[in-house]
């Protein structure tokens, strides 16, 4: 068996796959898989023997700009990656017996396995991603969100979103390769039953959505911490982390949360990322194995990624989320919020004040007692279950 497996994003939407690839090598598959073409990518392929084919622009750059781009600036970005997964995509499906596309981004996916006779699947990291009444959908960077409208009428005005950006190219492509028209692109990219790839304790589907949950794909990470990291901990009582990943935080953030952990007594542990976070007097590290990290952790404070979440809550630590309006970030903070093992923010409209009310609840002791009793119920073997349900349907 041979499986393509193809994301465009930041390292939270590349990871997830990794982890997959993994395991489906480890059953005997062979795997390829499309990312952005960011060195670190590339590299972590390498390292573990993926064959990566690089698709669309570098995205590190388009995270770390100075200013968000504008609407018309991801449009084009937008028209831009769908014609380069034309190009690609043909390719490395070639020999392949399925294709996984995980996110929207990957609209030229279903088409390109259509049109090589290659079985299909899409997989979202979280359920709010998928139309359903019982929630909203999440906020697409560059587009208009409606306010005063219920859930079916605004997941309607997505549909009609993502139909305006890529209806027309898409048809236009699937036509030169002898394939029908669609009519509803997000619903098209989505397939009819969807993979979730999320934890059934902390990110079930809402009732009545139909999905094959197979859990999060996480990789074990046996890494040790760098040796300096290690010599901090062990120099006094549990630190705060503070961290954003690919994110770059609202303005004073970071600054505001490492005041309010210092007054109460805290020591603060901050994750550079991509932003290259730096706050004065506060041990900073680089990228270093989360898995391992945060059971040494007396909270974290980071930007509501899937993963980031997933994995402090299986760790058992209490969590300040504070996300901006992109994607699922704000998702995994109401998650978060709603177990009660942890507190969520505004990131565009926090305030000192509001952060000092937020640190305060994620570190009562009720709030701990419920991160540490969560833990255990996390699920740890997604990867493994989707890897071999895949190949079982593909037999």
């Amino acid at each position: 068996m041979r499986v393509l497996l193809t994301t465009y994003g930041t390292r939270g939407d590349v990871e997830p796959l990794v982890a997959l690839a993994v395991e489906l090598r480890a059953l005997g598959a062979d795997v390829r898989m499309c990312t952005p073409p960011d060195e670190e990518f590339a590299h972590r392929l390498d390292g573990l023997g993926i064959e990566a084919v690089a698709a669309g622009p570098p995205v590190r750059a388009l995270m770390r700009a100075t200013a968000p781009p504008t609407a018309a600036e991801l449009t084009k970005y937008r028209a831009e990656l769908l014609e380069t997964q034309f190009d690609v995509l043909p390719a490395a499906a070639a020999g392949c017996d399925a294709l996984v596309a995980a996110g929207l981004a990957q609209v030229a996916a279903r088409s390109v396995a259509e049109a090589a006779g290659v079985r299909y699947f899409y997989a979202t990291y979280a359920a709010v991603n998928l139309p359903s009444p019982h929630h909203a959908p999440p906020p697409r960077p560059g587009w208009p969100e409606p306010s005063g409208a219920d859930n079916a009428a605004l997941w309607k005005f997505d549909a009609r979103q993502v139909n305006a950006q890529f209806r027309e190219p898409l048809n236009a492509h699937r036509d030169a390769l002898g394939l029908p028209p669609v009519d509803n692109v997000r619903d098209h990219v989505y397939s009819d039953r969807p993979w979730l790839a999320a934890d059934p304790v902390l990110g079930p589907p809402p009732p009545g959505l139909e999905v094959v949950r197979t859990g999060g794909w996480t990789l074990p990470d046996d890494r040790p911490l760098p040796a300096e990291l290690t010599a901090f901990l062990a120099a006094g009582p549990p630190p705060v982390y503070v961290g954003f990943g690919s994110i770059t935080p609202a303005p004073d953030i970071a600054r505001w949360s490492v005041e309010v952990a210092r007054a109460r007594g805290h020591r603060v542990l901050v994750s550079r990322g991509w932003a290259e976070l730096a706050v004065d007097g506060c041990f900073a590290v680089g990228e270093v194995n989360h898995q391992r990290l945060f059971g040494e952790l007396a909270a974290v404070v980071h930007h509501g990624g899937a993963g980031t979440t997933q994995t402090a809550a299986r760790a058992g630590v209490p969590q300040l989320v504070v996300p901006i309006r992109l994607a699922d970030n704000p998702y995994w903070a109401g998650q978060v919020a709603a177990h009660r093992i942890g507190a969520a923010l505004d990131g565009p409209t926090a305030t000192p004040d509001s952060v000092t009310a937020a640190f305060d609840t994620a570190l009562a002791p009720g709030t701990r007692a419920r991160a540490k009793a969560l833990g255990p119920r996390m699920r740890t073997d997604g990867a493994k279950a989707a890897a071999r349900r895949l190949l079982d349907e593909l037999r």
